[in-house]
């Protein structure tokens, strides 16, 4: 333990990612920039041949950076698991999705740990941080790598540190944002820590690996739950009419204790918020408990792409057109604003249901999507001329990137449907603006 941590503080630990993508990536040019030498594991061929040639492919990641740390040999990639047994310090940062009835896929993190057990050596730290349902790191990584016959907390060290990536956030990174970690023994936490600090200095410390799975899921559930309030709100204040539930919220927000603030919108998307609830959901069953709650609050935001779908099938009768005739734009097909990942976009999830419904004419924007699959169906980006948009019958607000000119796409729509309050301070001119959450009349019982 002694000469491992003198190797950590030293520099001289050699950093092994499993995993390069959004997490990944990120944190293996993090330790390659303070001088660490690290190398990336990913099955992907083609993304370790890319950061190989010094490519980047992760918005959040400094191109010139990594070009750098990748030229002068601190960082670099394989698509084996060859290297384990050269390396110091492991993480792990694979996918864990849910299967199609919403059980957890923990398959990945197996597989990688199974590659790891292979290599696996004394004097080696393993820290997880893929997000994953509690005791998923002692009760499923630990036998694993001990049934090489090395113990844990003597031979080698594992822990689990939840991953905090926010894409797109400009002020809060892997630096500065502060970093939960639980070992399974005293000596495995305080290794961690050592390992984590050589790239954030705020480490918050927890008793066990499953305190800080659960940590993890708290944070997302909580979002989705909060998302879920204002999403359903939404709705009732679009059967109400003529409240805007967006100048709710900014009133509500005047109250200095006691409120934060969460926004309704077309759907989530990302790994975390929509997949974290049913991994405790699944988990709580096996201890014969069911999280009612939880659960509706996530079916309440997947939930919210149809009802898109019904705000556009809506304005199409007023038009009138059918929903197969009918010409559709879509703006911004990542899951949020200002980034390129598409993963469990809401957007995406509204395409594959018009399309399901007939529709054969659907387009999108996105400055940061050149291209997606849906359906089997390939779209590529057009551009957002002029022309363009008034060749649409109705154009969808999915993504408000901050590189769109709401005044210029509202003047040359006919008709807009705003998911994200984008269009707030636009004014309506000739076009039809149908925020989501806020119908302009009022509608009188009886």
């Amino acid at each position: 333990m002694d000469y491992l941590r003198r190797k950590i503080l030293k520099k001289e630990a050699k950093i092994g990612v499993v995993g390069l993508g959004y997490v990944g990536l990120p944190l293996a040019v993090e330790y390659a920039s303070k001088g660490f030498t690290t190398i990336g594991i990913d099955i992907d061929k083609s993304k370790v041949e890319r950061l190989n040639k010094g490519e980047n492919y992760i918005l959040d990641v400094d191109s010139e950076k990594l070009r750098k740390l990748v030229k002068s040999g601190k960082l670099s990639a394989v698509d084996d698991y060859s290297c384990v047994d050269t390396l110091d310090v492991i993480f792990i940062c694979v996918p864990t999705p849910f299967k199609e009835n919403k059980d957890p896929d923990i398959s990945h993190i197996l597989n990688a740990t199974e590659n790891i057990a292979k290599k696996l050596r004394s004097g080696q730290i393993i820290i997880l941080k893929s997000t994953t349902f509690p005791t998923t790191t002692e009760s499923y990584v630990l036998p694993i790598l001990e049934k090489t016959g090395l113990k844990v907390g003597q031979d080698f060290f594992l822990a689990f540190s939840p991953e905090r990536i926010d894409p797109g956030n400009k002020k809060w990174n892997l630096s500065n944002t502060p970093v939960i970690v639980g070992g399974v023994t005293p000596e495995c936490t305080s290794l961690a820590e050592a390992v984590i600090k050589q790239i954030s200095k705020n480490v918050h410390r927890v008793s066990s690996p499953s305190v800080a799975e659960m940590a993890k899921l708290l944070e997302n559930i909580f979002r989705s739950v909060n998302i879920a309030l204002v999403n359903e709100l939404a709705q009732l204040c679009d059967r109400i009419g003529g409240i805007d539930i967006w100048e709710v919220i900014e009133a509500a927000s005047t109250k200095p204790f006691g409120f934060m603030p969460f926004y309704p919108g077309p759907g989530i998307g990302g790994h975390c918020i929509l997949v974290d609830p049913y991994y405790l959901a699944w988990f709580a069953r096996s201890y014969d408990f069911h999280t009612n709650f939880i659960e509706l609050a996530a079916e309440t935001n997947e939930s919210m792409p149809f009802y898109v779908v019904n705000l556009i099938l809506k304005e199409l009768s007023s038009i009138p057109k059918t929903i197969k005739d009918a010409n559709i734009l879509f703006l911004g097909v990542a899951f949020k604003k200002d980034v390129d990942d598409t993963r469990l976009s809401p957007a995406l999830k509204i395409i594959e249901i018009l399309m399901n419904e007939g529709a054969r004419n659907i387009s999108y924007n996105d400055p940061y999507v050149p291209e997606v699959l849906v359906n089997g169906v390939r779209f590529k980006s057009i551009e957002l001329s002029r022309e363009n948009l008034q060749s649409f019958d109705i154009v969808v607000v999915t993504t408000d990137h901050s590189s769109y000119d709401f005044d210029f796409i509202v003047k040359n729509s006919k008709i807009v449907i705003d998911t994200r309050n984008a269009t707030k301070n636009v004014k309506a001119n000739n076009a039809k603006i149908v925020k989501l959450g806020a119908v302009k009349k009022f509608k009188t019982k009886g």
